[in-house]
């Protein structure tokens, strides 16, 4: 009896961490021009990372060994909506925290996630060195997939088919 395990293959391979060059240049081009437009375009077809942090587990008792759960993690913001963070690089995940493990995911799927855990946007790069939100319409727009277009000089959701 021939018994052989296989893995699926992986989503990202020869991911080395490094940001998406069209994403890294439309988020320059986001700290100058303020317009969101191009990140969103690239987040369309981007890898971000999502990171993943340890956290003490509900049952430790001192005395006893601790247990740690791995958590993704969502920032919640004075009005009390919440974000889902996200990095577009190993490095910009590494100057927020060095100790957080990064999670390759689409952008879209980041997007589903952060509305399936009741959040509000997807928050990019949070210690910069250019930081970009997503939210609201943008954000449910990116996690259904929808493509954002130019239209003349401005931007216009498009369902993908």
């Amino acid at each position: 009896m021939d018994s052989v395990a296989s893995l699926a293959e992986p989503a990202f391979p020869g991911d080395d961490g490094s940001a998406d060059a069209a994403l890294t240049a439309a988020l320059t081009a986001y700290d100058t021009s303020g317009d969101l437009g191009p990140v969103l375009v690239a987040l369309g077809s981007a890898r971000v990372l999502v990171p993943v942090v340890a956290v003490l587990g509900e049952h430790a008792t001192p005395g006893t060994d601790k247990e740690a759960d791995m958590a993704t993690v969502m920032l919640t913001g004075a009005d009390g909506r919440k974000a889902l963070l996200a990095f577009s690089s190993v490095e910009t995940l590494g100057a927020w925290r060095p100790e957080a493990r990064p999670v390759p995911v689409w952008a879209r799927e980041a997007a589903r996630a952060a509305l399936a855990e009741g959040a509000t946007a997807l928050l990019l790069d949070l210690a910069g060195p250019v930081r970009a939100v997503v939210e609201t319409e943008d954000l449910q727009h990116l996690a259904d997939g929808d493509d954002l277009v130019g239209v003349g000089a401005t931007w216009a959701w498009s369902k993908r088919s």
